[in-house]
């Protein structure tokens, strides 16, 4: 039997900081940039999420969509509309990076899922329409 995967794209907001306490304003704002304003800035994410298995000849599908939406979205909710370095444990002691947020969202995300026996394969992050990060197993 063939293995297929399917995505489905979520969209959520939030802002963030890039700072790290032990440096010093000049080499946070050498690293950093823009980035380190003490007001954070905000992005509107999107993510796709990739799951993969055999199709259920009874359903047609490899993954209920409706239970796929309402369990991304339950984790979307830590996050929506947060400042992530405050707003969420997640971010207490790394920096909210694309690619950061992209493994804890990963890791969140196959946690939950995997309770039922569905797959996650990737996720990806676009920060802007420019810019993502993927993480796969």
């Amino acid at each position: 039997m063939q293995k297929v995967t399917i995505s489905r794209k979520f969209e959520f907001s939030a802002s963030h900081r890039y700072w790290r306490d032990e440096w010093s304003e000049e080499k946070n704002n050498n690293e950093f940039g823009l980035c380190t304003s003490p007001y954070g800035h905000g992005h509107n994410y999107e993510l796709h999420v990739t799951i993969t298995g055999n199709i259920d000849p009874k359903t047609g599908m490899i993954v209920n969509l409706t239970v796929l939406k309402a369990r991304v979205k339950n984790i979307l909710n830590q996050f929506d509309h947060k400042f992530l370095n405050l707003d969420t444990p997640y971010f207490k002691d790394k920096i909210p990076t694309t690619e950061n947020i992209a493994v804890v969202l990963f890791d969140l995300i196959e946690k939950d899922l995997s309770r039922d026996g569905y797959e996650l394969v990737r996720i990806r992050l676009y920060e802007r329409h420019d810019l993502y990060s993927d993480v796969w197993k």
